[in-house]
């Protein structure tokens, strides 16, 4: 944020529903209602009169946010896209029977699916990942865009990363060797390439 506010960019940062300080429970969390609370971001940001375009960022699951919504509204309405670790990998996980690190019969698997810390994943998160056209529908989005993810990701292997860079070919790709899945090692070089992206995408720089 700080990186942005020198080149003259705003940003805004919230907890989706059942996280954070954001009301609703987790267990009541899924993908889609996650792109309906990003939208009323962007919806209420649109209003706002000293704006004059807008980009999303996210990270893991927000990635993946991120992308959806950006296909669905298009690159009239979003002007740039920057996809950290976007962790498409959960609908393959969900077919598995396999969601960080809790197993489940992905065909029945109950009410929740406890998880670590005592967070419950509740079963209609597991019912929309197990067919969530991820890629057709961020395919919607043919604006910039620059996807960032390292070899080392335990969580999310980064050849899920190569996917986006193939739906929408004008993106930039960044593959950062040995780099985890919180970029933890090189959160400071992850941050400037991010900003950097987004400083010339929404101001128009060369």
């Amino acid at each position: 944020a700080e990186l942005l506010q020198a080149q003259g960019i705003a940003s805004i940062r919230f907890d989706f529903n059942g996280h954070g300080q954001s009301e609703g429970r987790f267990q009541d969390m899924t993908v889609l209602n996650e792109i309906v609370d990003a939208k009323k971001v962007i919806e209420y940001v649109s209003a706002l009169p000293y704006v004059s375009s807008i980009g999303i960022a996210g990270h893991s699951q927000g990635g993946v946010v991120a992308a959806m919504t950006a296909g669905e509204l298009g690159g009239d309405k979003i002007k740039a896209v920057a996809l950290l670790a976007p962790a498409a990998v959960l609908r393959d996980d969900a077919i598995r029977g396999s969601t960080m690190g809790a197993t489940y019969d992905p065909f029945n698997p109950g009410e929740y699916v406890e998880l670590f810390r005592g967070l419950k994943l509740g079963a209609e998160y597991i019912r929309t990942a197990f067919s969530m056209p991820i890629y057709e529908t961020s395919a919607g989005y043919n604006g910039p865009a620059i996807i960032i993810h390292g070899t080392g990701d335990r969580v999310v292997p980064y050849t899920y990363g190569e996917r986006f860079h193939q739906i929408w070919p004008t993106s930039k790709l960044q593959i950062l060797d040995r780099a985890d899945h919180g970029f933890s090692q090189q959160i400071e070089q992850v941050a400037t390439s991010t900003a950097e992206f987004l400083s010339q995408a929404l101001l128009q720089r060369e």
